[in-house]
């Protein structure tokens, strides 16, 4: 008791004596400021969007212009300006130092699992959309809705399925590594000359080319941290003051991060309040797009309030809502940023520090799933595609449900965790079915609507997944220590052993064969156990 209220600081340790030998429990203001202290940061952020949202609702009917709209939602900016320049030194850091932490066969062994979990969870994710749009039918009696009617602008997208799929594997592997830090592979199209024909008249063919969008490519990025911590591992010792260099490095940042969590609250305040003041007629568009709006949250609150819980309680037998309590900030910052690359630094932070997960793991994993593990974007898009088959009255069959399914399971994997980042998605699968993309826009009017939930289940989906994985690294620790204790009660090769109990107890967490190699006893020394940490 001693100890809990020392860390805690609800009380000195003389007056915590004092309170045990009278024998008098603890007051209601002590519960009361220590339940304040140890969530203050996730109170203050709950409430910045509730703040945010009558700011909103007040400053709208002061009819401000579009100048004056910028200067409000300036300190949201900031925000989202801080998350973002967190983001490159966070994701490369992390998982360089935490590739480099893992010996090759616990590398793809981890690998493997997280990968399962990612492609699963996003196929469920799609089965589901798909279902609810059948179900719902959101297009349905709406084919005479059109951009006109709603004054929306067009988006225009003319790229083709395949060339779509030729960028991700080009982002994978980025010809500029410095380029790939703010700009992204991106294929356009050029009309050539091929010909005449018959008349003399002349023949044109569409010509791919590549092109560069502005944006991180965060894709190629991951890669190359990933290969390059598994090559200083691969060096030995004289890689190890580079591996030190990328630890300090990491540690640096999330002192940042914690440094940032703090102006949250703030940012989130104007965030949310200046989406509310930019509204057009929201009336108008709930009205019209309600029924799509309707089965994309439900498809969210399903899978993100009971498919992956259950998963999650399925592999650990432990109660998820009380992992997920501990991410209550992450999940806010989801909600009013709209980007899982913003959210993962404070993610990173609330899961090692909440919930105890390895940082080894959360470090390695949180940052690929950022990326590549998109749950709440699959929904989205495959209800987004029924429901613009339903606008057509294009009745769709099971080949192209089935591409539906595949093609939002592997477009999301490209997906940029930014905000409306998955509508450009959406017009793959609209192409690789045979559905005009014009009405792509409908789907841009209300995705800041769907977007705020949709930020919330990926990031969720990750979250879990590295709970997931610091569990069943935990269960591979213990049965190697059960196999030791065996070997030892045996008695044979008592040497041998000792020498592996001597590296085992200066260094206990590296145990696992998920996490970390073996340690020699040549090298257990604590300078060479930090250095490859």
């Amino acid at each position: 008791m001693e100890k809990k209220n020392e860390i805690n600081g609800h009380a000195m340790v003389g007056s915590s004596e004092r309170l045990r030998e009278k024998g008098a429990p603890k007051s209601v203001y002590e519960k009361l400021r220590g339940f304040l202290s140890r969530n203050l940061l996730v109170i203050m952020t709950v409430s910045g969007v509730v703040v945010g949202v009558g700011l909103g609702m007040g400053v709208r009917n002061m009819s401000l212009t579009k100048a004056q709209m910028t200067y409000f939602a300036f300190p949201g900016e900031m925000l989202l300006r801080m998350l973002k320049m967190i983001i490159l030194p966070l994701v490369v850091c992390s998982l360089v130092s935490g590739a480099a932490s893992l010996d090759t066969r616990s590398l793809g062994k981890l690998g493997g699992i997280a990968v399962a979990y990612f492609l699963a969870t996003t196929l469920i994710a799609s089965g589901i959309g798909v279902s609810l749009a059948f179900i719902i039918k959101p297009g349905v009696g709406a084919g005479a809705l059109n951009t006109n009617s709603l004054g929306l602008e067009r988006v225009s997208n003319n790229k083709e399925t395949t060339d779509s799929f030729l960028d991700l594997a080009r982002n994978l592997f980025p010809s500029n590594l410095v380029a790939a830090a703010f700009r992204s592979y991106a294929t356009d199209y050029k009309m050539v000359a091929s010909g005449n024909d018959t008349n003399g008249t002349t023949l044109y063919e569409k010509v791919p080319f590549g092109a560069e969008n502005d944006g991180m490519n965060i894709l190629g990025l991951v890669l190359f941290a990933m290969v390059f911590g598994v090559a200083l591992r691969k060096l030995g010792e004289e890689g190890e003051e580079l591996i030190r260099f990328f630890n300090a490095f990491n540690e640096a940042t999330m002192v940042l991060v914690s440094w940032i969590m703090w102006y949250i609250p703030f940012g989130i305040v104007f965030l949310v309040g200046s989406k509310i003041v930019e509204m057009d007629d929201v009336v108008l568009l709930v009205t019209s797009l309600g029924k799509y709006i309707f089965a994309s949250i439900l498809g969210h609150i399903i899978h993100g309030g009971i498919v992956l819980p259950l998963i999650y309680f399925g592999f650990t037998r432990k109660n998820p809502f009380s992992f997920l309590s501990g991410l209550i900030t992450p999940f806010t910052t989801a909600f009013a940023t709209c980007s899982s690359s913003a959210t993962l630094p404070s993610m990173i932070k609330c899961v090692e520090e909440n919930n105890g997960v390895d940082k080894r793991i959360s470090r390695f994993i949180l940052p690929i799933g950022a990326t590549v593990n998109m749950d709440g974007a699959a929904i989205f898009q495959c209800i987004a595609a029924v429901f613009i088959a339903q606008l057509n009255n294009t009745e769709l069959n099971a080949g192209q449900i089935f591409t539906i399914l595949v093609t939002a399971t592997a477009s999301s994997v490209g997906a940029a965790g930014i905000p409306a980042g998955g509508i450009i998605t959406i017009a793959i699968i609209l192409e690789a079915i045979g559905l005009p993309t014009n009405e792509l826009s409908l789907m841009l009017a209300v995705d800041w609507i769907v977007d705020r939930t949709t930020t919330v289940v990926n990031v969720e989906g990750d979250a879990l997944g590295a709970g997931i994985l610091h569990h069943i690294n935990q269960q591979e620790m213990k049965k190697r220590q059960r196999q030791q204790h065996h070997e030892l009660g045996k008695g044979g090769e008592l040497s041998e052993v000792r020498v592996e109990t001597v590296a085992n107890i200066q260094a206990q967490e590296e145990t696992s064969p998920l996490v970390m190699h073996k340690t020699k006893a040549s090298e257990a020394v604590p300078e060479a156990v930090e250095s490859v940490l």
